[in-house]
């Protein structure tokens, strides 16, 4: 198997990887709305590095790295709808 071959299926395995890992805890933590066990800067910070790699992603030459590039838009949409529930509870609902 040629080198890039592999380089590209070990990001794709990896971006497929982190997906799944990361997912369900988004999924429950939006269905249940229950966000008393996370830290709000640990979800801000792995927005903010998710954002990162989507630029990293898009940007690298001569083509872009799609596989940084999808599972950093996935990482990144989750982490900010789960940081404004997370906002939502901590700040507007208790008060």
């Amino acid at each position: 198997m040629e080198q890039s071959t592999i380089y590209e299926v070990c990001g794709w395995i990896a971006s497929i990887s982190m997906i799944l890992g990361y997912l369900p805890q988004a999924i429950e933590t939006i269905r249940t709305r229950n966000t008393d066990g996370i830290a709000l800067p640990t979800f801000l910070m792995m927005g903010v590095g998710a954002v990162c790699f989507m630029l990293q992603g898009i940007l690298h030459r001569p083509e872009p790295l799609w596989a940084l590039f999808v599972t950093n838009l996935v990482t990144c949409t989750c982490s900010f709808i789960v940081f404004v529930i997370k906002i939502y509870n901590d700040y507007i609902k208790k008060k």
